[in-house]
């Protein structure tokens, strides 16, 4: 952003006047970011704000932009279900990347058992509903369907591993759709990594 305010400025600004950027930090803590929205808005009073990176930071500051009538652009993939008429959603929802991911493994990979593992957190239960929902709609069997939540920070990959091995040994050509995130998708390599 900030270096799309320079390019801007450059140019003469908007309407004749030089964009001034604020920056805040709330540093990951979720209820923060609903204080710092407050702080942009009435006491910076900023146009628009550009951020929020998760879907808890965004959901925390969303009565703050509706409250103060102000606007929000959210630049990251998030999991729809949600109409703000204070924000513009500008990342990719499940209907633009996680649909279109299982029509190819359907189609192209002829994937007939799926394994829908992620977080324990609003982005992944909310994607995997909605994936649930589409593969049931292409006639794919509730028996054929695992799906798996891990907390923030899971370390016990093997028995997840071992779980999902032992769903996909059914003989059927088996799919893992993750939506996995945070420090939990961090694989550290060392003499048991292979």
């Amino acid at each position: 952003m900030l270096m799309l305010i320079d390019e801007q400025n450059a140019k003469g600004g908007l309407q004749g006047k030089k964009l001034e950027p604020v920056v805040v930090d709330p540093a990951s803590n979720w209820p923060l970011f609903a204080e710092k929205a407050r702080e942009l808005l009435e006491v910076y009073e900023v146009s628009a704000v550009f951020g929020n990176w998760t879907s808890v930071s965004r959901k925390s500051v969303l009565p703050v932009f509706e409250e103060l009538n102000g606007i929000l652009f959210y630049p990251v993939q998030c999991e729809g279900e949600e109409s703000q008429r204070n924000v513009f959603y500008t990342g990719a929802a499940p209907n633009q990347q996680a649909i279109p991911a299982v029509d190819y493994l359907l189609e192209n990979e002829e994937a007939e058992r799926w394994v829908l593992a992620g977080t324990d957190y609003v982005y992944p239960r909310t994607t995997n509903k909605i994936l649930e929902a589409y593969l049931k709609s292409k006639r794919v069997a509730d028996e054929d369907i695992m799906i798996n939540y891990t907390p923030f920070g899971h370390g016990d990959w093997q028995t997840t591993v071992a779980d999902i091995k032992s769903f996909g040994s059914a003989g059927k050509k088996t799919a893992v759709v993750s939506t996995i995130n945070g420090d939990a998708s961090i694989l550290e390599k060392g003499p048991e990594t292979r």
